[in-house]
């Protein structure tokens, strides 16, 4: 495949200004299905099922088989609608939305298309300097998930070079929100900082409905982007191109600043953009065509003739209303504060998108700062270095806030110090149990019994007699030396701090 010719990011943004548009998908957790009994895979008791083992007639599209409507996948998209500052429809109806690809057996999806049940809203989104940007939400609409396709064979995992398709229904069906926005003007060179922050806006939002586990690693929430460009002082609205299925934060941005890039560079030249669906390429950091983006006439939308309009009753949506969490912007702020952190180390724990998991350990009891530590230090690094190796996963995939919570306790109580508590995390990370199961199975807690240490004292003092003779002459700065041998001899099992006072204690005598 030919490379792309790229301008500089600063030299387009001269030229021409960039207009964004998201569409984030997020898999709700409900037990079941869209609309089957099926038990969902989005819900993360059900993800490690085998393929094709959650799946009834509907998900199949068998003849005869007939679409029951998930109540609680309309309660919460209502809360979801409603927590993007949305109008919430007093009638909604489910159309078909008609394509043919063999991960869809009925060929159609059970969507929304001119009667969304969310519409009309807005989301405030905080850039890293505080600088707040309103994105404009056109509609938040009910649909359910196609399956999956496994190609098999060829170099890339893509269907193009495959020797055949493996295809899995335990995803279709899921019930899915897609959240649409307008078209999000006077971006410019924050554009790339704009689409990283708006998908962090929304998985908070998610994760404080408790509406979906929202890990994009898993495809619970998915982004396509969509870029266009325009001369600078044009009005009308330049082609846009819509990058599919984005699964990280960090990607969104990438992917929308290299699109920028690319198509800065066909437009200087005299050239054209195609309205395409574009592919995400993580390891090259590049896009790719896909195919050309259908308009909403090709699908042929047509109202779903075996479910009726969903029609909330006025004292349900109040209820939910009431219910809502504080805004993601109002809650980082109330959280920095009571955390006591400074703008670098708040920033630290939003740029990792680890806010969630910070906030949800320190509600297991463990200090904020301790917290950060290892949400954002120790955790990161694991999966840095994994991702290195090939083996990448999400930060807070590695562990779960109350096992760093009892880590830290752990620390606290002094049965373990810091170095030991990592090789306890990597046992956590290995899948060998929790902080204390890991403990216990490779014998890492600190030996406090004040008897193996002096004796491991005394022999390290009796190999030393310049080093004894220097601290009885008061250069106490001599006992590193001492305590360097001791805590190698207990396989570094020991309080340092606690080896220092024996140290000076027997050299005292």
């Amino acid at each position: 495949m030919a490379k792309d010719a790229l301008m500089d990011f600063d030299k387009a943004l001269e030229l021409f200004e960039p207009v964004l548009g998201f569409e984030v998908h997020v898999e709700l957790n409900t037990e079941t299905k869209m609309f089957s009994s099926a038990a969902n895979p989005a819900n993360s008791a059900n993800h490690a099922a085998g393929p094709n083992t959650l799946v009834a007639p509907v998900d199949m599209g068998l003849p005869g088989s007939l679409p029951v409507v998930n109540e609680t996948a309309v309660r919460y998209s209502i809360s979801l609608g409603l927590a993007l500052g949305c109008s919430i429809a007093p009638s909604s109806r489910f159309a078909r939305k008609n394509y043919f690809y063999p991960d869809l057996g009925k060929n159609y999806q059970i969507s929304q298309y001119d009667e969304p049940i969310a519409f009309e809203g807005h989301v405030d989104v905080e850039l890293a300097d505080g600088t707040i940007v309103p994105v404009p939400i056109e509609r938040a609409h009910m649909e359910e998930d196609a399956g999956k396709l496994t190609h098999v064979g060829g170099a890339t995992g893509r269907i193009q070079g495959a020797e055949y398709s493996l295809v899995d229904y335990n995803r279709a069906g899921v019930p899915l929100v897609e959240i649409v926005t307008k078209p999000i003007f006077g971006t410019e060179h924050r554009a790339p900082d704009v689409a990283k922050a708006y998908v962090q806006t929304i998985r908070d939002i998610v994760l404080s409905l408790g509406i979906s586990d929202a890990r994009m690693e898993r495809g619970n929430l998915r982004c396509d982007a969509n870029v266009s460009l325009r001369p600078r002082g044009q009005e009308k609205l330049g082609t846009r191109t819509e990058t599919k299925n984005v699964n990280s934060m960090r990607s969104v941005e990438r992917a929308v600043r290299y699109e920028i890039q690319r198509q800065a560079a066909i437009l200087a030249a005299g050239g054209t953009i195609t309205q395409e669906t574009r592919h995400w390429h993580e390891d090259t950091g590049t896009t790719s065509p896909g195919r050309p983006k259908s308009d909403a006439d090709d699908y042929r939308y047509f109202p779903e003739p075996d479910l009726l309009p969903v029609v909330p009753a006025p004292e349900l949506i109040e209820q939910l209303r009431g219910a809502l969490p504080e805004p993601p912007a109002a809650r980082r702020r109330r959280l920095k504060a009571e955390w006591g952190f400074t703008d670098l180390e708040f920033q630290d724990v939003v740029n990792g998108g680890l806010l969630a998991e910070v906030d949800a350990t320190v509600a297991a009891g463990a200090a904020p700062a301790s917290a950060r530590k290892w949400w954002t230090g120790e955790l990161t690094r694991i999966a840095n270095a994994m991702s290195a190796e090939g083996t990448a996963r999400e930060v807070s995939d590695l562990a779960t806030p109350a096992q760093v919570s009892e880590l830290q306790q752990l620390i606290d109580e002094g049965t373990l110090t810091d170095k030991l508590a990592r090789q306890v995390l990597e046992g956590v990370v290995a899948g060998e149990g929790s902080p204390k199961e890991v403990v216990a199975a490779r014998g890492l807690a600190v030996v406090s019994d004040d008897g193996a240490l002096i004796a491991a004292i005394d022999e390290a003092l009796a190999s030393q007699p310049d080093v004894l003779e220097k601290i009885r002459d008061g250069k106490v700065q001599a006992a590193g030396a001492v305590i360097g041998a001791v805590m190698k001899a207990m396989k570094g099992q020991a309080d340092a701090a606690r080896v220092r006072e024996l140290v000076l204690e027997r050299a005292a005598q």
